[in-house]
């Protein structure tokens, strides 16, 4: 089954781009989700917009984003509008600088996405990239546009692909000193050998099944044992998405000479 992608767009150092997909590291389909039923027919109970003075249901044609500048008093704004301020990392990660690869501190790491090339042409440049990072142990900083907000993200390297991390905002995270002042320095020496020692003796290779979810797997088999009762329902399959990102790659070796030769004249100049 080929993957449905996230994002598409383009991965861009200097004058070096190649077109990119996204899909989301983790996934969250293989959680026990409910609905709301109504206990007395067994149908689904659906939410819809109710204006808040008249009462009545609103339709969708009709639903606008709206900025409150006073009480019961806002701006509109349509989907068009918000479309016509996009930046340009909407469809473009331009990598503007690299950082040591151990130099980000993991409370800013926000969620992880797969990063891939979309066209076979443009496999060296992505290839070029990311073993670049790899080689000089470096991940690549960038802005990419998420749920309508520009968001900074990583690049790092990862087997055959590379890894997008979204980051928190720097106002989202809070100062750990705020909280760990009143902790003691320094603890007791004669007690740091023996936790050592359990440390030690609980030491193993990570594994996936230590992040398990026990109540999932109770859930999951109450519905199992349920649904033999029932017989299933058919559901209406999804279309797949086969919309593709133009093609925009350029020779990779031209492309590296002449980002070098700017680089180094802008310095001259300087």
């Amino acid at each position: 089954m080929a993957p449905r992608y996230y994002w598409k767009g383009y991965l861009k150092l200097s004058l070096v781009t190649c077109p990119v997909a996204m899909t989301p590291a983790t996934s969250e389909s293989e959680k026990v989700r409910f609905h709301t039923i109504n206990r007395q027919t067994g149908n689904r109970v659906v939410s819809q917009y109710i204006d808040s003075v008249t009462g009545k249901p609103v339709k969708d044609q009709n639903e606008a984003k709206g900025y409150a500048r006073g009480e019961n008093d806002y701006i509109i704004l349509t989907d068009d509008e918000l479309d016509r301020v996009a930046l340009d990392t909407v469809k473009t990660i331009d990598i503007e600088k690299f950082v040591p690869a151990d130099s980000i501190d993991w409370v800013y790491l926000e969620k992880p996405h797969y990063l891939m090339p979309d066209d076979p042409v443009g496999n060296e440049a992505f290839a070029v990239i990311r073993d670049a990072m790899r080689s000089d142990e470096v991940v690549g900083v960038s802005k990419l546009v998420i749920g309508r907000r520009e968001r900074a993200v990583i690049l790092e390297p990862r087997d055959e692909g590379i890894v997008l991390w979204s980051l928190r905002f720097g106002d989202e995270v809070r100062p750990e000193e705020s909280y760990f002042e009143d902790i003691h320095d320094e603890a007791d020496p004669d007690l740091v050998p023996l936790v050592q020692q359990l440390i030690k003796k609980k030491t193993s290779h990570w594994s996936p099944d230590m992040a398990s979810d026990p109540i999932q797997a109770s859930l999951l088999k109450l519905i199992a044992e349920k649904k033999k009762l029932l017989k299933p329902k058919k559901t209406a399959k999804g279309k797949k998405d086969d919309a593709r990102a133009p093609s925009n790659v350029v020779n990779i070796m031209d492309a590296l000479k002449k980002s070098l030769a700017s680089e180094l004249n802008g310095k001259k100049a300087s």
